[in-house]
């Protein structure tokens, strides 16, 4: 196969649109879209800071139960992601080492599952 492939939106289920945007701007993601598309379709795009892809929110967008979602992120620093998290005030585990690589995670108020993980890029690392 040669075409490219990008993934470029992952709907993100949730129950109240303005509490889940205001998490998600809270975290440092960036409002690329908020349109009221028509009565029972409202459209929220939200980018995480230097990504190519970005999650959507909003009523009417996806049949997936809200908390059900798993999203992993590739960071360049865990322990720096983490702090950040602390700082705008979310709950949010202590870093997981992992051979290949470390982790945060943490939960949208939704129960959506995060999961952060600075790769490893040493060799055999």
């Amino acid at each position: 196969m040669t075409a490219t492939w990008k993934i470029e939106l992952i709907p993100v289920p949730v129950t109240d649109v303005d509490r889940a945007k205001d998490f998600y701007e809270r975290i440092g993601f960036t409002v690329d879209l908020d349109r009221q598309v028509r009565a029972g379709l409202r459209f929220v795009q939200l980018t995480p800071p230097g990504s190519a892809c970005s999650i959507a929110i909003g009523e009417g967008i996806t049949d997936k139960v809200p908390g059900t979602q798993e999203i992993q992120v590739v960071v360049a620093d865990a322990y720096a992601a983490r702090e950040g998290l602390v700082e705008a005030e979310i709950s949010v585990g202590e870093v997981d080492v992992q051979p290949w690589g470390n982790f945060v995670y943490f939960r949208d108020p939704d129960g959506n599952r995060w999961s952060l993980q600075a790769v490893d890029r040493r060799p055999n690392g």
